[in-house]
């Protein structure tokens, strides 16, 4: 499929999504681990800069899950 084809039919490459999904599922398992280190040091006893670098991994780590719910989102809607 051209480019042009892409943009009037508004669908991209089976192929394509495929493998963007694939790479979205692989992302939301990093973000996991991440979110899950996160939450666990945030029960620790953190105090000053490490309790700041931890609220900071955490919401940085929230936001990139969100925008890959957003992304899969989009992928579902290319089916």
């Amino acid at each position: 499929m051209t480019k042009t084809a892409v943009q009037h039919s508004g669908k991209l490459p089976a192929e394509v999504t495929t493998r963007l999904r694939a790479m979205a599922h692989d992302l939301s398992n990093a973000l996991e681990t991440i979110l899950q280190a996160s939450y666990l040091l945030s029960q620790a006893k953190l105090e000053g800069n490490c309790k700041k670098w931890t609220n900071l991994i955490d919401t940085a780590a929230k936001d990139a899950a969100r925008l890959n719910r957003e992304i899969r989102e989009v992928l579902k809607s290319q089916a």
